[in-house]
C-alpha cells in the first residue's frame, strides 16, 4: 500500500510538469499565431506605380427619373441657405463626352450631405464604379469636401478595387452645365491616381 502512495505521489510531478508544458507550448504557438504580418510591397506588385489620368462626365439629375434622392433631413434643412442637414443618394452615369446619350463607362455611387451653415459645402462619400475596357469592374473611391460653388472642387482618392487597388490621388470636379430649374446637372471630372 505505502509503494502505491509512492508511485502516486512521484507520477504526480510527472503529470504537472506534462500539463505545464503542454500549457506553455500552447501559448507559445497561440501567441506566435499573429493575425497579421509584415509584406514587402514587392510581393503585392507595387514596386513600381503608375500614374493615371482619367476624363469623364457624370449626370446628377433630380427631375423625371432621378439619379441622385434625397433620403433624409433635419428639422432645420427647409429653414436653412445652405439646405444644412440635408442627405442624398446617387447612382449617376460616368459618360466620355458631356451629352448623357455618350458611351456610357460607369456610375458614380455614393451620399453627398450638406455639412456647412454658411456655405453650400457637402461631404462627398462617392464610388466611380466603372463598367468598360480594361476598367470593368474596378471602383475609385472619393471622401471629401465638395464647395458647389467653387470653380473647380479638389477631393482626395482615398481607395479603390480591381486595377485601381491601393490607390491614392486626386479629383478635380467642376460644373460643366447646369439646369436652375430641374436642378439637373453635368460635372467634368479629372481624376489623378497613383496606383500599381
Amino acid at each position: 500500500m505505502f509503494h502505491l502512495s509512492m508511485a502516486n505521489t512521484k507520477q504526480k510531478p510527472v503529470s504537472i510538469l506534462l500539463l505545464t508544458t503542454f500549457c506553455f507550448l500552447s501559448l507559445y504557438f497561440v501567441k506566435n499565431q499573429a493575425f497579421s504580418k509584415v509584406s514587402y510591397p514587392s510581393t503585392l506588385g507595387l514596386n513600381q506605380e503608375k500614374l493615371t489620368h482619367l476624363h469623364f462626365y457624370f449626370h446628377d439629375m433630380y427631375g423625371y427619373n432621378p439619379t441622385s434622392v434625397e433620403v433624409a433631413e433635419a428639422a432645420q434643412t427647409n429653414t436653412s441657405k445652405t439646405y444644412f442637414g440635408s442627405m442624398f443618394v446617387m447612382d449617376c452615369p460616368i459618360t466620355t463626352l458631356p451629352n448623357i446619350s455618350s458611351n456610357i463607362i460607369g456610375y458614380a455611387q455614393g451620399m453627398t450631405a450638406s455639412a456647412s451653415q454658411t456655405e453650400l459645402g457637402l461631404l462627398m462619400i462617392l464610388h466611380f464604379v466603372f463598367t468598360e475596357r480594361e476598367y470593368n469592374g474596378s471602383t475609385i473611391s472619393i471622401l471629401g469636401r465638395n464647395l458647389v460653388f467653387e470653380n473647380v472642387r479638389e477631393m482626395p482618392v482615398v481607395g479603390g478595387s480591381g486595377l485601381f487597388r491601393f490607390a491614392r490621388g486626386y479629383a478635380e470636379g467642376k460644373t460643366y452645365s447646369l439646369d436652375v430649374k430641374s436642378g439637373n446637372a453635368t460635372l467634368e471630372y479629372n481624376v489623378f491616381i497613383l496606383h500599381p
